[in-house]
């Protein structure tokens, strides 16, 4: 199974008098790139939690946040009110600017930025606390991948739907192939007969049109179109670690769409170009999110 890069973990740690919490969440990025707020009792554990997201995780935008729940803290805590102020003036500065109002627990959102509280924070962490939120950490990464899981299988059923209907697209062309061969042999045939009357070699004209129509023909446009279907439901079928590979089928996909709508040369069939091409776009724009 496919899994998305979008998700979101959460997970909590009670040790002793304070209540530890660890939010992760990604989106989509051609990397792995890593945005980590910690408090400063932890820090010196941020190399061994970056490396636990990057195996867990592999790629995508990652932003991991750890933090004290200050309303759930029990023992006594002492507030920087230097750095308290400086947040404090820096937001209603904005505010004033953007005309934003200020929102009512301002102080609460403030006592979470960092520095601003030096008791429960700066003390040195215990082994046995730092087990309890190591073990923590791990539960809001598995919780983000079991999210990823989930959009990674309404991808895939968003993806089989797309693929089934440009498959469906493909087929409808096919009553309109030879009707527009003859179409194109009566134009044709017309604007000769206009222009130089009949003072022309019948044979010379058919072989030259034999020629033009094979120009036209969209057969292996068709076949190939077909192939790279099947090849994207297979490769989504191999499950995770695939989107790159699958938005490079879709771009072959986008050559072949192209190539049938430049010879084409008649209405229905380009309206049909038209809607495969808003289905493929469908499935590029949902393919980067793919892992």
């Amino acid at each position: 199974m496919i899994q998305s890069m979008t998700g979101y973990g959460k997970a909590t740690a009670e040790t002793g008098n304070r209540k530890v919490i660890i939010e992760i969440k990604s989106l989509n990025s051609k990397a792995m790139d890593i945005s980590a707020k910690i408090i400063p009792a932890y820090r010196d554990k941020e190399l061994d939690i970056r490396s636990r997201i990057t195996a867990a995780l592999e790629r995508g935008k990652v932003d991991f946040a750890l933090y004290i729940d200050v309303a759930a803290a029990t023992g006594a805590q002492t507030i920087n009110e230097a750095v308290f102020n400086n947040y404090l003036k820096q937001i209603e500065s904005i505010a004033l600017k953007t005309d934003y109002r200020v929102p009512d627990d301002i102080i609460s959102t403030i006592l979470r930025m960092p520095e601003v509280l030096d008791a429960n924070q700066q003390d040195e962490v215990s082994d046995e606390e730092w087990q309890a939120v190591s073990k923590a950490v791990d539960q809001a990464i598995n919780a983000l991948v079991e999210y990823r899981k989930v959009e990674g299988a309404a991808l895939e059923k968003k993806f089989r739907e797309k693929i089934s209907n440009i498959s469906a697209l493909l087929k409808s062309v096919e009553p309109y192939e030879q009707e527009r061969v003859a179409k194109i042999k009566e134009r044709i045939r017309t604007t000769m007969q206009n222009t130089v009357g009949g003072n022309y070699d019948e044979n010379r004209f058919e072989q030259e049109m034999i020629f033009y129509i094979e120009k036209l023909d969209i057969s292996e446009e068709k076949q190939r179109l077909s192939n790279h279907l099947e090849y994207f439901i297979k490769t989504l079928e191999e499950g995770h670690g695939q989107g790159k590979k699958l938005g490079f089928i879709a771009q072959e996909m986008g050559r072949e769409i192209n190539t049938l709508g430049s010879k084409s040369n008649q209405a229905e069939m380009q309206n049909i170009v038209v809607r495969m091409k808003d289905e493929l776009e469908q499935i590029k724009e949902q393919v980067l999110n793919v892992m």
